[in-house]
């Protein structure tokens, strides 16, 4: 009743520790491992939280955030891009350590300076602009901020598909719809449909597959028109390509 001690947010430790752990399985494995996708979802609106990759998550052995992604080093950086996607979807704020935007390679020490020589490498520069580009997305869309921390500003779409280990979700602002939707894998899902709950066009704002951010640059539709398709409870539907191992964040054009 005082105003508290000035603490406003809590971290999401159980969010960092499942999703780590998750993203540390082969992807043939992930179907095994879905609930630790989506479980975070039965507790997400107790707390204000942050999620955090902080700086204990880069020391002690623990590895850099590169190292505990699985594959070789194509795989590593396609999998460190769908989880930042992830995570800037996902609801509450975000805590990112320094180091870890660009793909740094060996853990923190207080007593080096940051490889910022990586820069020089397109993995690590189309890594550190997909950061930049998140930013960019999360603050231009209030869906994707606006209910942080309340149920109004999620909804699952489709929580349920392990056996292709997809996740997709909704997120909603006061007049905004941003639908996030992530391959776990590295198989290519051709004419992927998503239910949606408005007519229109959806158009693709992040797609952690792009060259631009040194991925493959699997064929996604930039702008795709919903159908009068129901689909997963919704009264439309889109389809689209899911590329490998990438996120994907689309928001309804007004």
């Amino acid at each position: 009743d005082m105003g508290g001690l000035g603490f406003s947010m809590k971290w999401n430790m159980g969010w960092m520790h499942d999703i780590l752990e998750y993203m540390k399985q082969d992807p043939i494995h992930r179907r095994y491992h879905h609930d630790q996708l989506t479980f975070g979802l039965l507790y997400a609106f107790t707390e204000n939280f942050v999620l955090p990759f902080s700086h204990d998550e880069v020391v002690h052995g623990k590895g850099s955030m590169r190292y505990k992604m699985p594959g070789d080093e194509w795989q590593q950086f396609a999998n460190l891009r769908l989880l930042y996607t992830f995570m800037y979807s996902y609801p509450g704020k975000k805590l990112l350590f320094m180091g870890s935007e660009f793909g740094q390679g060996s853990e923190w020490n207080s007593e080096k300076a940051l490889e910022w020589y990586l820069l020089d490498y397109p993995k690590h520069q189309g890594l550190l602009q997909l950061v930049t580009d998140l930013n960019k997305v999360y603050r231009e869309s209030p869906a994707l901020h606006y209910h942080d921390f309340d149920a109004h500003g999620f909804e699952w779409i489709d929580c349920n598909d392990r056996e292709q280990s997809v996740l997709s979700y909704l997120r909603q602002g006061q007049d905004s719809i941003a639908v996030a939707v992530f391959n776990f894998t590295p198989v290519v899902r051709d004419n992927y449909r998503i239910g949606v709950p408005e007519a229109g066009e959806y158009e693709v704002v992040i797609n952690s597959d792009s060259e631009y951010y040194s991925g493959s640059n699997y064929s996604v539709s930039q702008v795709i028109q919903s159908e009068s398709t129901s689909w997963s409870d919704r009264p439309y539907s889109i389809v689209l390509n899911l590329p490998p191992l990438a996120g994907l964040i689309i928001r309804k054009k007004h």
